[in-house]
């Protein structure tokens, strides 16, 4: 590991200062003078380790004040503090009784000693798993190289890797949790460097490979994640939350999904259904939405769905058991509403 400087920001407006890059920049792009944000660190320090980033410094956002909250309302929804611990997200009342799919995916991430370190903010702006990616010795497309390592039909290691959207890049972003925020229709609220704040959708926070390699998120340097907004639901909405690890205990996800569901009587109002570890980014499976949309929560109208999430599926040489497996938990996810 690099020598670095540590720098304990003690404000938003602080820690703008200071810093000059993010991760996804100085891995695309090294300058050795990078100086990055550090809440949880868990991912950061990863990197570090690796010997895949030398920042000359490292800017401590953990410890600024008021974001470290959380908020409900029954009107104005769910307000959470980028610094909040997934520990603390995991035994917050109001999260469990309203959001149930969100408190599923946060008891299901990561093991305890890390979910009393990771931050909710560091967690969504994780860079994506793929052990190519995270390799010092393999030069990918994502640090400026020129192939995808995974891909290749005879020596790849894809086994774990994205189904969809999986042209240029077929890793798989890390946060499930990310996966029930955007199926709550979460947006993220960001602050600048001239103090401008700005609130996106997660499905705008997102950025595909196709659209810029180099990213998964729209963060860039002089920005900072301050909090996450969920809407309130309403007193007909039902929720669950799916992920299926190699094993019971912890472990990555090889596949999981957010089922949020409106419903009148028997019959789906409306549905949102998120998919993780499926695509480069949390991907939202507009097919299967469609499917269930007017339609009974039955059986018959859940395989439907079911089905329609993977008509577009393009399984790599080593994970094509991830179709059948999405098809099963997409399935369960939507039959558990009834």
């Amino acid at each position: 590991m690099n020598k670095f400087s540590w720098y304990e920001a003690t404000s938003i407006e602080d820690a703008l200062q200071q810093v000059n890059t993010t991760v996804s920049e100085e891995l695309y792009q090294s300058t050795n003078e990078a100086a990055v944000f550090k809440s949880g660190g868990i991912d950061v320090f990863d990197w570090i380790k690796e010997g895949l980033i030398k920042p000359k410094k490292i800017i401590n956002i953990r410890n600024i004040p008021n974001l470290d909250t959380i908020s409900f309302h029954e009107k104005e929804g769910l307000r959470i503090g980028s610094n909040v611990t997934l520990a603390e997200l995991a035994t917050n009342p109001n999260i469990k009784n309203h959001y149930l799919a969100l408190h599923q995916a946060v008891n299901h991430a990561a093991t305890p000693q890390l979910r009393n370190m990771s931050t909710l903010g560091g967690n969504i702006a994780q860079r994506n798993r793929c052990w190519y990616f995270r390799s010092a010795d393999h030069q990918c497309f994502r640090k400026a190289g020129d192939r995808c390592f995974a891909r290749h039909s005879e020596t790849g290691e894809n086994e774990n890797h994205a189904i969809i959207d999986n042209g240029s890049c077929v890793s798989i972003h890390a946060s499930s949790i990310a996966t029930a925020l955007m199926a709550f229709n979460a947006s993220v609220v960001i602050v600048n460097g001239k103090g401008e704040r700005k609130e996106v959708s997660m499905d705008d926070f997102f950025v595909s490979a196709g659209k810029d390699i180099a990213m998964e998120t729209i963060l860039v340097a002089k920005e900072i994640i301050t909090e996450i907004v969920i809407p309130a639901p309403s007193k007909n909405t039902k929720s669950y939350y799916i992920k299926q690890g190699a094993r019971e205990s912890y472990d990555w996800s090889m596949a999981d999904v957010a089922v949020v569901i409106e419903t009148a009587g028997d019959t789906c109002k409306s549905a949102s259904i998120v998919l993780g570890a499926a695509a480069p980014v949390p991907y939202r499976s507009v097919q299967a939405q469609e499917a269930m949309a007017k339609k009974a929560l039955n059986t018959e109208n859940a395989s439907a769905a079911a089905e329609a999430a993977m008509s577009i599926a393009r399984p790599l040489s080593k994970n094509g058991y991830k179709v059948p497996l999405f098809k099963s938990i997409i399935k369960e996810a939507i039959l558990k509403i009834t």
